[in-house]
């Protein structure tokens, strides 16, 4: 089990390497770690939404909760509670953020330009902090 301060904190952990990298114009890399912080905060408020101490993360632990073993940030956005207020308040931001999945690791090394990583973060910041 994932306790959700652990999530929060994850989440906060993988936005700062991700401006990181894009200091460093690893600029792929850059996007790829924005999602996976907009995932775990997401996680997080899913647990606070449904008063759970922590997110499942073993294959037993998910046993019952299939549903909730996902990538997929517009179906971790709906379990959230909070999908109307980011989609009605933050349409912008999540627009930029929703074209992320963990499969773009796949992706030839060049495809996110700088511009691209540095709305990604800002996106990513601004959605963190309405979750």
């Amino acid at each position: 089990m994932l306790q959700k301060d652990q999530l929060q904190k994850l989440s906060q952990v993988k936005l700062k390497d991700a401006k990181t990298l894009l200091t460093n114009n690893s600029y792929d890399s850059s996007f790829y770690l924005c999602g996976y912080a907009i995932e775990l905060a997401l996680k997080a408020r899913i647990c606070i939404t449904l008063q759970w101490d922590g997110y499942p993360s073993t294959r037993k632990e998910f046993q019952n909760f299939n549903s909730f073993k996902t990538h997929d940030l517009e179906i971790l956005l709906r379990l959230s509670g909070i999908e109307n207020k980011i989609v009605m308040d933050y349409i912008l931001e999540w627009s930029e953020v929703i074209n992320w999945n963990p499969e773009i690791r796949y992706d030839p090394p060049g495809t996110i330009d700088k511009e691209k990583a540095q709305m990604m973060i800002n996106s990513t910041q601004t959605i963190l902090e309405a979750i």
